[in-house]
């Protein structure tokens, strides 16, 4: 199979391995590259360049939840737009790269966009498997309200009916050489899958745990939270979090777990606002 595929990175603005990944490794290395490998390398530069880790300084929207934006809207809205119609609509295979932005603790997973509003669930779970991240997470995609709610790029690429994948490694906006070059080989071995290189795969080890989607836990209070502990772990239902205290130092709300899981990434404070996601749980399952 002939194609396009499109990786995608830079939407927030300490999520720093795609253009680091394109400085060490540009598009004209790839040898034997049959078909179109298209590269956005910051695809949100007023965010970036503002350090604000969400939302366009400009007009105060999160890119990454703005799809499939308006040619006529705001700039978030537009650049959403542009990437909808000029870069998603054009592919064949969509590798949407994260890393834990400045404030968070990421364990690194690869997220697969399946059930039944997807397309070719197979075919995406094997090039993510191809990544030999230590997790992987299936997104189902069970009902129109899922794939248009606060819309991100992944799920847009779910719209458009293109395989999709979300790729996260790395935390704290990390440029470790480690982390550049396990998004370098898994993307590599992507493109031996999709049939656009013929360069031997690079071997990678099987994914540890799976995860059928996750649970998120969010702030009720703003203030500063005090997680119980950070990093990749399991957790049992029930087990304290973390704390927020208001800005006198009153204890003012204690987080939980809902669930028996494990934790992927969260913030580590310490400012929290009410309504902010403080930890996301993947869901443990034995199979896809």
């Amino acid at each position: 199979m002939e194609g396009t595929s499109r990786r995608v990175g830079e939407q927030h603005k300490s999520f720093l391995p795609c253009p680091v990944v394109q400085w060490h490794h540009p598009a004209g290395n790839f040898d034997a590259l049959s078909g179109t490998l298209i590269i956005v390398r910051i695809a949100n530069i007023p965010a970036f360049e503002a350090r604000s880790p969400f939302v366009n300084p400009v007009d105060d929207k999160n890119l990454n939840r703005s799809f499939p934006g308006s040619a006529k809207g705001t700039q978030t809205e537009r650049i959403a737009n542009m990437l909808s119609h000029k870069i998603i609509a054009r592919a064949d295979f969509l590798m949407d790269i994260h890393s834990g932005d400045g404030a968070e603790f990421l364990e690194a997973f690869v997220g697969v966009y399946g059930g039944p509003l997807s397309t070719d669930f197979d075919l995406a779970l094997k090039v993510a498997k191809g990544f030999g991240f230590p997790n992987l997470v299936r997104y189902s995609m069970n009902t129109q309200e899922q794939v248009d709610r606060r819309r991100s790029l992944n799920r847009q690429g779910v719209a458009a009916g293109v395989p999709t994948i979300l790729v996260e490694i790395g935390q704290n906006g990390s440029r470790e050489e480690e982390h550049v070059d396990a998004i370098v080989k898994g993307v590599e071995n992507a493109l031996g899958i999709l049939k656009m290189s013929t360069k031997p795969p690079h071997k990678t080890p099987p994914a540890l745990r799976l995860f059928e989607g996750s649970k998120g836990v969010t702030a009720s209070h703003s203030g500063l939270f005090f997680p119980a502990k950070t990093g990749g772990r399991y957790l049992s239902k029930g087990e304290l979090i973390g704390t927020i205290r208001d800005y006198a130092g009153n204890e003012v709300e204690q987080l939980y777990s809902p669930i028996d899981g494990y934790a992927l990434y969260g913030i580590q404070g310490p400012p929290v606002r009410a309504g902010d996601g403080v930890i996301t749980i993947g869901v443990p399952t034995d199979g896809f």
